[in-house]
């Protein structure tokens, strides 16, 4: 599993969007008992914090130590620094496994092997993300240069999985129905520059040639943003949502 974003671990926590509480519910709708919780690729530990409001122990795992710092502490979520595919759970075990914009860094079968294992019958398991934001069709038109013109060859082959929403990736659960969920907050053009530069192909494009190409859009995004101090933000979310019928 690569770890692009440890180098960006403090902006990543402060930045990228959280996830709605209807999709949360949604989700523990689902779930037959509410006694054990895995967050795998739980990052700052955005997933696990709330996950603690509702379960009696969650497990929280991460491959980067600088993730893990930044997460929030409570008596009943266990971080572990390690793999996802090499997290080691007791058969049968878990209630629930959330994976939340980070499955696409996954070895998917060794994944799946490990989860069916792990996950008790009936139990569940979620994969969901965010799409691209849409701010305005100013922005945008901004934001779509620099998504597929400037770092459309600095993106990591992963993120077309995020792209396809995860549609063309082996399943191996009973697939429960989702309806459509969305995230809306208020951004400053501060806030969406910390929240872009969290972008791994920034990195890449920043380690290649020693500089942010958020810095080279500045004036054009400043433009196109034009005079109000906030913007409205939106991302549509996607989830696969599935039961382990496994004996």
């Amino acid at each position: 599993m690569k770890d692009n974003f440890s180098a960006q671990s403090v902006g990543y926590a402060r930045y990228r969007p959280v996830y709605p509480d209807e999709l949360l519910q949604h989700i523990l709708a689902q779930v037959p008992e509410l006694r054990t919780a895995w967050d795998a690729g739980t990052g700052n530990g955005q997933v696990a914090v709330w996950l603690a409001q509702h379960f009696s122990q969650v497990y929280a795992t991460d491959i980067s130590e600088k993730q893990l710092a930044q997460a929030p502490q409570r008596k009943n979520i266990h971080y572990q620094l390690g793999a996802a595919e090499q997290t080691g759970f007791s058969e049968k075990s878990i209630d629930l496994i959330t994976v939340a914009q980070a499955f696409h860094w996954f070895e998917h079968e060794r994944f799946f092997q490990l989860a069916q294992r792990s996950l008790k019958s009936g139990g569940v398991i979620a994969l969901f993300g965010y799409d691209f934001l849409i701010i305005s069709p100013e922005v945008n038109k901004v934001l779509t240069y620099l998504y597929q013109h400037m770092l459309g060859d600095y993106w990591d082959d992963e993120r077309r999985q995020v792209e396809q929403h995860y549609q063309n990736l082996p399943f191996p659960f009973q697939e429960l129905t989702t309806p459509e969920f969305y995230h809306r907050t208020t951004w400053t053009i501060d806030h969406l520059s910390g929240y872009l530069n969290t972008w791994s192909a920034v990195q890449h494009y920043r380690n290649e040639h020693d500089t942010n190409p958020i810095a080279l859009i500045e004036p054009e995004l400043k433009a196109a943003w034009g005079r109000a101090k906030t913007r409205e933000v939106t991302f549509t979310m996607f989830m696969r949502l599935g039961r382990n019928l496994n004996e």
